[in-house]
């Protein structure tokens, strides 16, 4: 699972973790929980729960995957991190990530330290003008005919509905009108298309232009 969702942008709340966990016991299965943008919260109102908090069942069957990454910008660094409180489970993921998953390197092990403990403010500033781009996106995408974007309540990605454009291939389409956005059919439904709105304004605004002319030539 990824909490918060990629591409949709969800906070889950405690009920739907805990539906998750009722059905891991039902089948025994392991949760692998993706939680690589716990930090990008944009709703002010919700809180990011990890899925091994929500009781000692759930920890002792989970995974956590988490990292710096996204929150500052250093995935070039590789300074991911595994949570894995079963000591058994933690053995079997040390023993199979063995030759496949590089270990972390001195320099990406400090730049981790270092955003963790003093990068909070630069946080903050970068969360303010995400939320920003959020309500902008979701005024421009929603004016548009055919196009139809829920609300993004963390994550810098909008999972925009293009179901209602008469085009069989949406990616294509805005591709074709200059807009590099992540097919939908790679999170399961074509008539989708994410946009990465973690960049500058004017990028953004330059985005969203050639969509706008785009859909409106349709």
């Amino acid at each position: 699972m990824c909490n918060p969702l990629n591409p949709g942008g969800t906070v889950y709340r405690k009920e739907e973790l805990e539906a998750t966990l009722a059905f891991a016991e039902k089948h025994n299965l392991l949760v692998c929980s993706d939680e690589i943008h716990c930090d990008l919260i944009l709703d002010e109102a919700l809180t990011h729960i990890p899925f091994a908090s929500i009781n000692e069942r759930a920890a002792q069957r989970s995974v956590t995957l988490m990292a710096p990454s996204k929150t500052f910008n250093i995935a070039g660094l590789g300074a991911s991190i595994a949570i894995i409180p079963n000591p058994k489970i933690r053995q079997r993921f040390i023993k199979v990530k063995r030759g496949i998953v590089p270990g972390v390197s001195l320099l990406a092990f400090t730049a981790a330290e270092a955003a963790y403990e003093h990068g909070q403010d630069w946080l903050d500033a970068q969360l303010d003008y995400l939320r920003g781009h959020r309500d902008y996106l979701m005024r421009e995408i929603n004016a548009l005919p055919g196009l139809k974007l829920e609300k993004i309540e963390a994550t810098y990605l909008a999972w925009i509905d293009c179901s209602g454009l008469p085009v069989d291939n949406p990616h294509r389409f805005f591709e074709q009108a200059g807009v590099g956005l992540s097919p939908g059919i790679d999170f399961g439904n074509r008539q989708f298309v994410r946009l990465n709105f973690g960049c500058t304004r004017k990028t953004l605004e330059e985005a969203v232009a050639r969509m706008k002319a785009a859909v409106l030539l349709l």
